[in-house]
């Protein structure tokens, strides 16, 4: 029910009890006005009563009594009574009375006189002193009553003049036909707020009635109602999510001394975990959103064991919704990699199984609003690796697939690429094409690109011809230094005062990582050249699936593991071990990582159980200013230790070659 209606009923709810308490007020004030009218009543006749014994006394207080005036010439005030018997009695009766006047003349007598249309004989009272008798008729009236008076609103506020002309019978008339009129309004107006309140009853009742089911259904499954839920409930959850204490005492703990490890220590800050489109999937890449620091998207491959759903989805996660994705994209195929467009915040590229490279739009629903023919003018076989390069007004979408085949792509234009690159060696013996497992291009870096391949290879490719060096893949210059495929490939972010974006980490299922520096672009080889790593760390114990620079500490790299554990390393602490190891899951292999783009506190990392984690690392990633030259010295001593290995390894080579 909308507020619009809800407001509407409860005015009508309003509306009818007001007419039922002006109902009870008037009948209360009908019975307050006929309890004083009863007593008004009580009292006039008491006041007549008390008036006809001061006037007549007690003798002819009685009601068969007729009192009269004792002085002549006074109207008798009294009233008739007939009394039995025959007039001629009546009238002996009064002669004889009359006789016997004659002894006292100061003494009252009564007379009876008969009247001669009606029959009635009359006792009057009459002195005895009077010398001529004759007989007096008088016509007697009765007292009149006392006029009521009720009091009203009107009556207060109107002013009555009578007419002189108008007698007061007329006037009582008036008055009884006004009451009169009065009461029938008042009747009238009862009758209509009785059928009014009966229609407010019976349209309540329609507005509250149960709703059948099928009605339920039809509102449970209207589109409007489901977005309406949809929308609403990540509203609660994010408030819910909100781990901040906001009952804190900011007054104690102040002086605490606290653990010297503490902003040391690597803390998981939450897991992203939906059962409904998380399970019996794997997270095969990540990103965090460029503008949104709380937002992260994963991509995850089919779940075999549910046919009727996508092969492949797209999550795109908040850090104040823990329970659900915010986003959830659709894909006819397993989704391989995923990446947020810098530029534009609302599109979320991917690149599937299928060799399709699919575009999403946060504002709009599960399915891609863009995305690439299936033909050999694009990729066909996985699309393991996507990065954008470019700036604002100009820039491209470059992918790469297990077939040697690297595409350049217009975001807005997906329906063939803007520019195709195949690379291929010679030096393969069946086939030629280069099978691409990761890619990355350095900072400042929109043309010259560095792929690792299944073979355990790095090469170096172009996408133009450029001074010195074409178009494709250099020939000569191999990165020989892991025996089994490269897993993750990235090189130093151009930060700080010192320059170290030529140095670049691979990691390989050989559970090895290996730092390298990339040959100078000026001097490209024009023969076979075999590029070594300039150190190699160790210290994994499984295949390990992803290695990143850390995008603000210049000797800081995380790497993430087949046992599941996330290794912490400083170069300018230790280069033989990790600083930290944390076992993030101790069942499940880690397969991605991805630092945040904004100072690199968290880390996200990707489970092959479609699980997807976040750490913060704290303090371990604010660099002292001497980090930089420390870093210089490292990186100075490992290119030592390389060399010296070169050249001890150069002489075994040769005195095994004098030996033969």
């Amino acid at each position: 029910m909308s507020d619009k209606r809800r407001a509407e009923i409860e005015a009508k709810r309003a509306k009818l009890a007001e007419l039922r308490k002006a109902r009870a007020d008037r009948q209360k004030a009908d019975s307050e006005r006929r309890s004083v009218e009863t007593t008004n009543s009580s009292i006039a006749r008491r006041d007549v009563t008390q008036l006809l014994n001061q006037l007549v006394g007690d003798e002819f207080a009685s009601p068969d009594l007729t009192p009269s005036s004792s002085i002549p010439g006074t109207p008798n005030l009294g009233y008739g009574i007939d009394l039995p018997g025959p007039s001629s009695l009546r009238a002996s009766g009064r002669a004889s009375r009359l006789s016997d006047t004659g002894s006292d003349r100061a003494s009252m007598g009564t007379t009876l006189v008969q009247s001669a249309t009606d029959n009635v004989v009359e006792r009057t009272m009459t002195p005895r002193f009077i010398p001529d008798l004759i007989d007096v008729e008088q016509e007697l009236f009765e007292l009149p009553q006392r006029e009521r008076v009720t009091y009203n609103k009107e009556i207060q506020t109107a002013d009555f003049e009578t007419p002189e002309n108008v007698s007061p019978e007329e006037e009582i008339r008036e008055r009884v036909a006004r009451e009169r009129e009065a009461l029938e309004a008042e009747r009238a107006r009862e009758k209509e707020l009785d059928e009014e309140s009966v229609q407010l009853d019976k349209e309540i009742e329609q507005e509250i009635r149960e709703l059948t089911e099928e009605e339920r259904s039809s509102i449970f499954t209207a589109p409007e109602f489901l977005d309406f839920i949809e929308q609403s409930s990540k509203i609660v959850q994010r408030a819910l999510n909100d781990n901040y204490d906001y009952i804190r005492d900011y007054t104690t703990g102040a002086e605490t001394g606290g653990d010297d490890s503490e902003g040391k220590r690597v803390k998981r800050v939450c897991t992203f975990w939906d059962e409904r489109y998380c399970k019996n999937r794997s997270i095969t890449d990540v990103d965090w959103s460029p503008k949104f620091p709380e937002l992260s998207v994963a991509s995850y491959n089919k779940n075999a064991a549910a046919l009727n759903e996508p092969d492949g989805i797209v999550a795109v996660w908040n850090m104040h919704l823990l329970e659900r994705p915010e986003f959830v994209f659709h894909s006819q195929s397993d989704v391989l990699s995923v990446t947020f467009s810098p530029f534009h915040s609302n599109l979320v590229f991917g690149g599937t199984y299928s060799g399709q490279i699919l575009l999403w739009d946060t504002r709009s629903k599960h399915l891609p609003v863009l995305k690439t023919p299936l033909s050999a003018a694009g990729h066909t076989h996985p699309v393991y690796a996507m990065q954008m390069v470019g700036t604002q007004n100009a820039h491209n979408l470059i992918t790469s697939s297990t077939d040697g085949m690297v595409c350049s792509w217009l975001v807005d234009m997906l329906a063939q690429p803007q520019e195709t690159l195949e690379l291929v060696h010679a030096g393969h013996n069946k086939t030629g094409e280069v099978a691409i497992t990761t890619l990355d291009f350095p900072d400042n870096e929109t043309t010259t690109f560095w792929v690792g391949t299944e073979e355990g290879n790095v090469y170096q490719a172009n996408r133009y011809d450029r001074a010195g060096a074409k178009a494709g893949l250099n020939q000569y210059d191999v990165y020989k230094g892991h025996s089994g495929p490269v897993m993750g490939l990235n090189f130093h972010p151009l930060i700080g005062p010192v320059d170290f974006s030529d140095l670049f980490l691979t990691c390989s299922v050989d559970w090895t990582v290996k730092l390298w520096r990339s040959k100078s672009l000026a001097k490209p080889s024009t023969a076979a050249h075999t590029v070594s790593p300039i150190y190699s760390f160790d210290e994994a114990d499984d295949y390990v699936y992803d290695v990143k620079w850390h995008p603000a500490h210049p000797a800081v790299f995380g790497s993430v593991d087949g046992s599941g554990k996330f290794d912490l390393w400083n170069l300018n602490i230790d280069t033989e071990v990790p600083v930290v190891s944390t076992t993030v899951s101790a069942e499940h292999a880690i397969n991605k990582l991805q630092w945040d783009r904004k100072d690199g506190r968290r880390a996200m990392m990707g489970g092959s159980e479609g699980k997807l984690y976040v750490y913060d690392i704290g303090d371990m990633a604010i660099p002292r200013e001497t980090e930089w030259n420390d870093m210089q010295k490292t990186v100075a001593g490992f290119v030592g230790g390389a060399q010296a290995s070169g050249v001890v390894e150069a002489d075994s080579s040769r005195v095994l070659a004098n030996g033969r």
